[in-house]
Formats: C-alpha cells, sequence, structure tokens
C-alpha cells in the first residue's frame, strides 16, 4: 500500500512538472521574459522580465559596464532591442545602429550620412525565419527592411528594401504627412505599422496597415474612419465622412499589443483630426480614442471600446495596452489594461472586450461654439482610481505654495472652466491632465501573472482656449497666413514660441538655420512637429520670406489663395501654454510627477509616490515634489521597477513591492526612454538611450549599459 502511494505520488507531480504546475518556474523559463527582442519586451507590452541577476539586494552596486557614443546629438525615445549579441537601437536622427552587447561596440549603421531627419523614434522591429533576420525600421514615409547581421537592406523587400507606407491609403493620402515613431508590431509573416500623421484638417486617414515582411504587400488594412458598411460608419454625422478632405486621423501612433496565442492584435487609437474643433466631424466618431481588437491574420474586427466619445481635447491613446492575467471572483482572466492621458486605468476581458471594472457614462457640459456638438456624455471607470488629480478636483489650496506670483495664478484659477471634460471655447479651459496626459507614450508595466500595473505620471496642468480663425480674409499676406495658420499655435502669433512649454522662439531664426533646413523641417517636421508636404513650393517659398522678414505686403501677393483647407475651420486652437508660475514651475502644487502600482485584482492601489526631484527647490531643502516624465519602466519578477525617463536626468530602482528608493545614478543626459533590459555571457545589463534635450534639458549622445562589478 506504502508502495502504491508513493508511485501515486511520484505520478502526480511528474503530470504537475509536465503540466507546469509550477507557475514561477514556469514563469521564469518563458522565453518572451528572459529576452528584449520585441518593443518594450515581449508582444504583450509587459516591459516584464524574470532575469534575476540584478536584485533589490545588490542593485545599488550597479555600474557602467559600457557606452557608445552616437554620431547624433538630442532626443533618442528609442527602447532598444536585444537579440543575440547585437544591441539595436535609433539615434537622434533616425541613424539605425547595432552594437555589441557585451563592449557596446558599433557593428553597422544605416541612415544617410549627409541628409539629417529631425523626428523621433522609438525603437525598430525584429523578425526572423531560420537564418533569414530582419530589422525594420523607418525613415519619412519608408519602412525598410534590414538584414539584421550587416544592416544592408533586402532588396526583395519593396523596392530595393523599402515601401512607401502611403502606398496603402487612398489616393488623396499620398502626399500628406506619414511617419512611424513607433515600432511596429510583428506577427508571424506581418508587421502592422503604427502612423503619426498631421491633426489638423490636412490629416491622413488613420487606416490600421499590415504588410508582408518578406515583400512589403499589403496584407491587411483597417479602417478606422468607417467605410460604408463598416461597423461604425453611422457613428459619423456626414456619411462621407471616410473621403472628407478636412476630416482624417484616429490613427493609431502609440504602437499595438499583440496576444500570438488567440492570434488578436489590440489596437488603441488617436482622436480624429483636426483637433479641438469637430464642426466638421460630429458624432461619436467610431473608431477614434478606441481599443480596437482585430483578428491579427486578416484584420477583422473583433471588438472595440471607445474611450472618449466626440474627441476635441486631443484625448489620444498614449501608450500600447497591457495584456495580462487577473483574478475576478475567484476567476483567472485574461485581461487587457489601457492607461490613459486623463490618468484613467481601463480592464477589459481580452477576448470578449466586456470591462472587468464598472463604468459610468456621465453627463458633461454642452460645447457654446457655433458649429460644434460636444458629446452629451462621458465614459468613467468607476475603479482603479484616477491616477493623476483631475482639474474638477482642484481647490485654491492647489495653487503652487512655492510660486512668487501665487494671486496671479490664482487669478487664472479662479477664471478657467475646470470640469471634467469641459468642451473648448473661447474662454480658457484649465485642463488636468495635461495634453501630453497623465499616462505618456513610455506606458505602463506589468507583471502578467500577479495582475499589479505600475505606471509613471505626469500632473501638469495646461490652458485650454480657443480663437476664432482670422486667416480667412484675404488681406493677409500669403505667407503671414499660412504661419497663422499651420505655425501660430505653437510658435505663437508673435514669433517668440512658448519656451517652457517646449516650443522655440523663430525670432531671428534667418540667424540660425539656411533656408534650406528651414525648407527641409516644414516639409519634412522636427521632432513632434509634424510636417507640412501638402503645401506647394510657393507657398513654402512665402512662409520662408515671412519666415526671414522678405516678405512684401503687396496687394497681389496678398490676394495668392492657401490650398489648404485648415484655414477654413471658423476656430483654431489658441496654442499649447502650460499653466507656469513665474519661475517656470507649475502652477499647481506637487507632486508634479508621480509612480504608482495599482492592483488590477481588486482596483486599488497599492502605493503611490513623487517621481522625481524639482533641483532649484531640492537644493532650498524642499521635500522630493516630483517633475515631468516621459519613457516608461522595466519590472522585474525579483522585486524591482527600473525607470529613468524624469527631467532632473536621473536612472532610479525602486522596490516594486513598496515603492522604496532603492538606487539612483545621475545620467550625463536626461533619459526620455524606456530601459531594456538583457542576458549576454552569463551577466546581466541595462541599456537606455541619453539623448536629453526634452524638456529644455542638456543634448546628449550616449547610449548606456549598466551592470554588476565583476567578482
Amino acid at each position: 500500500m506504502k508502495v502504491h502511494s508513493y508511485y501515486l505520488l511520484f505520478v502526480v507531480l511528474t503530470i504537475c512538472m509536465l503540466l507546469g504546475c509550477n507557475k514561477e518556474a514556469d514563469k521564469k523559463t518563458d522565453h518572451r521574459y528572459t529576452t528584449w527582442s520585441s518593443y518594450l519586451g515581449d508582444p504583450g507590452r509587459s516591459h516584464f522580465t524574470t532575469l534575476d541577476q540584478i536584485t533589490p539586494n545588490n542593485v545599488s552596486q550597479l555600474e557602467i559596464a559600457w557606452r557608445y557614443n552616437a554620431p547624433d546629438w538630442g532626443q533618442m525615445q528609442m527602447n532598444p532591442l536585444v537579440v543575440d549579441s547585437m544591441v539595436y537601437g535609433v539615434t537622434a536622427a533616425l541613424r539605425v545602429v547595432a552594437l555589441h552587447a557585451e563592449t557596446g561596440e558599433e557593428i553597422w549603421q544605416f541612415g544617410d550620412s549627409v541628409q539629417v531627419w529631425h523626428s523621433t523614434s522609438r525603437g525598430v522591429s525584429y523578425w526572423q525565419k531560420g537564418d533569414d533576420k530582419r530589422i525594420l525600421c523607418t525613415r519619412g514615409a519608408d519602412l525598410y527592411a534590414l538584414n539584421a547581421l550587416t544592416g544592408t537592406p533586402i532588396p526583395s523587400f519593396g523596392t530595393n528594401g523599402k515601401i512607401d507606407m502611403r502606398s496603402g491609403m487612398p489616393e488623396t493620402a499620398k502626399e500628406k504627412f506619414v511617419i512611424s515613431n513607433t515600432p511596429g508590431t510583428i506577427f508571424k509573416d506581418i508587421i502592422v505599422m503604427p502612423l503619426r500623421i498631421s491633426e489638423g484638417s490636412d490629416a491622413a486617414p488613420g487606416d490600421v496597415m499590415a504588410f508582408n515582411v518578406i515583400t512589403g504587400e499589403q496584407e491587411w488594412v483597417f479602417h478606422t474612419i468607417p467605410h460604408p458598411g463598416e461597423y461604425g460608419y453611422e457613428t459619423w454625422d456626414d456619411p462621407n465622412a471616410y473621403k472628407n478632405p478636412m476630416v482624417g486621423a484616429a490613427n493609431n501612433w502609440a504602437g499595438m499589443a499583440l496576444d500570438e496565442e488567440e492570434e488578436i492584435i489590440y489596437v488603441p487609437t488617436g482622436s480624429a483630426a483636426p483637433d479641438f474643433y469637430g464642426g466638421d466631424r460630429l458624432g461619436s466618431n467610431l473608431f477614434a480614442n478606441s481599443l480596437v481588437a482585430l483578428n491579427a491574420n486578416t484584420g477583422e474586427y473583433l471588438w472595440h471600446y471607445q474611450f472618449t466619445h466626440h474627441d476635441i481635447w486631443d484625448r489620444d491613446l498614449p501608450a500600447p495596452p497591457n495584456l495580462l492575467t487577473v483574478e475576478h471572483n475567484g476567476q483567472k482572466i485574461k485581461a487587457v489594461a489601457q492607461v490613459t492621458k486623463q490618468g484613467y486605468v481601463f480592464v477589459f476581458n481580452r477576448l470578449t472586450g466586456e470591462p472587468l471594472f464598472d463604468i459610468e457614462e456621465i453627463t458633461v457640459s454642452p460645447s457654446t461654439l457655433p458649429g460644434e456638438v460636444a458629446w452629451p456624455t462621458q465614459p468613467i471607470p468607476t475603479l482603479p482610481k484616477p491616477f493623476a488629480r483631475q482639474s474638477s478636483e482642484l481647490t485654491q489650496e492647489d495653487i503652487n505654495p512655492y510660486a512668487e506670483n501665487r494671486e496671479e495664478l490664482l487669478a487664472f484659477f479662479k477664471s478657467a472652466q475646470k470640469d471634467v471634460y469641459s468642451p473648448p471655447n473661447l474662454q480658457p479651459t484649465l485642463l488636468l491632465p495635461g495634453y501630453d496626459g497623465a499616462a505618456e507614450w513610455g506606458g505602463a508595466g506589468v507583471d502578467p501573472e500577479d495582475g499589479i500595473l505600475y505606471v509613471n505620471s505626469n500632473e501638469m496642468a495646461w490652458n485650454l482656449t480657443m480663437k476664432v480663425n482670422e486667416t480667412k480674409t484675404n488681406t493677409m499676406p500669403l505667407g503671414k497666413r499660412i504661419y497663422s495658420s499651420k505655425c501660430a499655435t505653437c510658435h505663437q502669433t508673435d514669433r517668440k514660441g512658448l519656451v517652457a512649454s517646449g516650443f522655440p522662439s523663430l525670432i531671428d531664426i534667418h540667424l540660425k538655420k539656411s533656408k534650406e533646413e528651414i525648407l527641409t523641417i516644414i516639409t519634412q517636421g522636427k521632432g513632434m512637429m509634424t510636417g507640412f508636404p501638402t503645401l506647394s513650393d510657393s507657398e513654402k517659398d512665402a512662409l520662408i520670406q515671412f519666415l526671414f522678414n522678405e516678405e512684401q505686403t503687396s496687394s497681389n501677393n496678398a490676394k495668392k489663395e492657401i490650398t489648404s483647407t485648415t484655414e477654413e475651420n471658423p476656430y483654431l486652437h489658441g496654442g499649447y501654454h502650460k499653466f507656469l508660475d513665474s519661475n517656470g514651475l507649475p502652477g499647481i502644487s506637487p507632486p508634479w510627477g508621480t509612480l504608482n502600482a495599482i492592483d488590477l485584482n481588486s482596483g486599488e492601489f497599492l502605493w503611490s509616490i513623487p517621481f522625481g526631484e524639482t533641483i532649484s527647490l531640492k537644493v532650498k531643502g524642499y521635500p522630493t515634489t516630483g517633475t515631468e516624465n516621459y519613457g516608461g519602466p522595466i519590472i522585474t519578477q525579483n522585486g524591482l521597477l527600473l525607470i529613468a525617463a524624469t527631467k532632473d536626468g536621473y536612472f532610479r530602482a525602486y522596490n516594486k513591492l513598496t515603492g522604496k528608493l532603492l538606487w539612483e545614478y545621475e545620467l550625463p543626459a536626461a533619459s526620455f526612454a524606456t530601459p531594456s533590459t538583457y542576458e549576454y555571457k552569463g551577466k546581466q545589463y541595462i541599456v537606455l538611450a541619453c539623448g536629453g534635450e526634452k524638456l529644455g534639458t542638456e543634448k546628449g549622445n550616449q547610449i548606456i549599459a549598466f551592470a554588476l562589478p565583476n567578482p
């Protein structure tokens, strides 16, 4: 009898091992979480690793293992990929580089050594079938396929190694501004591409397009502005919205998540264009501002949820969703969690789209702008509570206590609208969370099995005000009219810019850049500024003349027509004005940046702490304030949260269970990017890009890898 019992025990243990009953062992050996060959770690965008050489006990011993000095200086948002012995990254001028994982030595570089691109990139995609290994990257509207070992374009892909992503768009969009800042999602032999397009009435449609990785041919397309007969078509009052030249976008720019087992791709979308005034696109506007689940093989619609109806606040979904498993009512559920600019986390059954926490449709205020019809309700999740303050919650006590002009700030605060989803109008609205959001493009990290989500957040309030469009008059010279309709929102009517908000002055631009350089920026864009390729040569020339103070105000010049339709909107956005005090600090009280751990099993917060320091206040002995931050975390199974992202330029390690700071290191330049981790020859590394520049920080050019010292 005892022999029989032991035999049964042996059989049970054997079956458990074969079936993977030891979940922790399974997770540790799951290949998805021991490599970093996908954007943000894995197709589920978890930011998660089971590598465990670096621990909460020894993380303070980290030191720089290698540095790579890139040929270009400035902002690098890229999350490096690591495959075998190669680290793949993108420099500030969009050069793709392959570095040796142990030394940081450059193996190859792909990029034009003469033409400088002024965009930003969050990285590349990797695909492999047998010995065929490819890196997929973008420059402008072109998608390239490179040999992953040599960096040379693969001739059989498209034409000489590249395709124009606009080739899959309607004819009317093939000259419009289209780029991609975020790596595409690889599934089998296809890549599904995020697209960044204009946010004005010259925007291309935000179609989700899949291309064959081997040939470059389009595999499928999903119309985010539905065509006749497609689901969601009736949510646009204009039956011709899908082909209206003044309506576009509803694009995915932040990236996607993929469930490889279920073969479902989850696509978060942005607002329809033009932003802020939707008189030409009335209706709830599916599939803008939605999480859309598609069959990854075909692009077939499965389910969706819309987070903002008829968006007039630029509430794009800022980051890929996270795939994870949660426990609700005693059951394990495959879930998808989406963080938002508004500071909400929405959690769904990823197979059915059913919300796992109740969502309330609350009544919001109507618009007072003629021609605009704001949607009467907006969705708010009951749990989790927002991870950022809301403008409607603020009181006079929330004005910055360190401000020297507190009365001035208080006067604006009292005069501004502060309701949730206050429609933009000619009076100021205090927008909190702000334009960039609470959640940023760095996104959240999760432990895929325990249901905990970690998200860093900004708390920067902005002044949202509309203005009457005065460019419709033909008495204004052509160059000035184009500037007023295309450029003044960011750089201001007087060209002084909003330096504190990140928009440089264009006064005396002729002393800093040549006409050729300005022409390139107008056409291609720079950083997060979109380009204007649809402007005619004469319009570009007139704009340059205006910027160089050479434009004549003759009657002939004044009567020239602008071919762009942007100016036809009766109201324009009044500009991106941060709510700041006289010292350039946020007008509201700290914290100005936070780091949060949220249990998505219960919807409750585990902890929330200020994230980052305001150096000017820290040296005076003030408590930690938190600061603006861009870039996401790494989450380790053994208890660490590793993140840079902050304006103060530090790389930090926290205990993920408590939020306790364990270690910090001042970088050579701020890292507005998500780090990666990998193991090579038995040694674990953490690699991140330090480009600075954003938020007025010093420029840098280094990619740095950290590791523990050799024993």
